[in-house]
């Protein structure tokens, strides 16, 4: 194993790959301690320096202990497992006002990846994830900007030709996948970078996103579209030891969203109602054990 080599997660910046030997010093100059998360060909995940046995010896001590709530969430942390639904904590005039700027940014199109960006970091570490304390996004504008671009502007491609329109759907798909795989792999805990990442097929999530444009001629229909579109997004988050499931059913989207659309029609309650629209989409998604959800 002398020509093992490392990689470190430290500010939230991963760095190397170490040699043995230089890794061994980092550790031996208390550089690399229990606390720091480890990765080398191998592993399944992300460790804990404490918890690769053998490698830290008495040097370490143990792993620090599981904050209530249960344990970390990610590839390789741990051997307990916590369960349990989502939960967001967002100030009512600082998430309207976020929703304004996105609104608006849209329409400039030139400030929708800053505005996009600024929104993640922000709403990130207002979700709470049981087992998996202080998330933050680590995302910047220049890794995605051109996406964020390509997704607005396909949004006029309705308005210049109806014929552009399923072009413009398709495009949509393609450019939201994108984005979504990029913002999954952005996502920190304690300023360390987790090991999540999505693995759903871009042709699948151009299928929903046809499916769901057709759906609206059901007039209801497109509410089941949404759940199920849902829950195979949260199928195919990969990287955790636990499994991402929602919980919404069909039926719930459904009312949710008429009371939704009636009540905004009285201008004044916009702000609460997008708030208790956005909260209980989050509470509906939970972590559970592998193999412990059928739906």
């Amino acid at each position: 194993m002398a020509d093992r080599s490392w990689f470190i997660a430290a500010n939230g910046q991963q760095q190397g790959p170490y040699p043995e030997a230089q890794f061994r010093e980092l550790i031996a100059r208390g550089a690399v301690n229990a606390q720091t998360l480890v990765w080398s060909e191998g592993m399944a995940g992300w460790l804990r320096a404490g918890e690769v046995p053998g490698l830290m010896g008495g040097r370490g001590g143990p792993p620090p202990m599981v904050p209530p709530g249960g344990a970390v969430m990610g590839a390789g942390y741990g051997t307990g497992q916590a369960s349990g639904a989502f939960s967001a904590d967002l100030p009512l005039w600082s998430f309207f006002g976020y929703c304004v700027l996105l609104v608006i940014s849209e329409v400039l199109i030139v400030p929708a990846p800053w505005v996009v960006v600024a929104y993640y970091r922000w709403l990130t570490p207002r979700i709470n994830v049981p087992g998996r304390p202080n998330l933050g996004f680590t995302g910047t504008v220049g890794e995605i900007w051109y996406v964020i671009i390509g997704l607005v502007l396909c949004g006029f491609l309705g308005f210049i030709d109806n014929r552009l329109q399923i072009i413009g759907v398709l495009a949509q798909g393609a450019l939201s996948w994108m984005l979504l795989r990029w913002a999954f792999s952005h996502i920190s805990s304690n300023g360390q970078p987790l090991p999540i990442s999505f693995k759903g097929s871009i042709w699948g999530f151009i299928g929903f996103q046809i499916l769901a444009a057709i759906s609206i001629l059901t007039v209801v229909g497109w509410a089941w579209v949404m759940t199920f579109w849902m829950r195979w997004i949260c199928r195919n988050i990969a990287g955790t030891r636990r499994e991402v499931v929602f919980n919404g059913s069909g039926l719930q989207v459904l009312w949710r969203t008429i009371v939704f659309a009636l009540v905004i029609w009285l201008i004044i309650p916009i702000p609460w109602m997008i708030r208790w629209y956005t909260n209980w989409f989050i509470s509906q998604m939970a972590v559970v054990e592998r193999g412990a959800y059928a739906a």
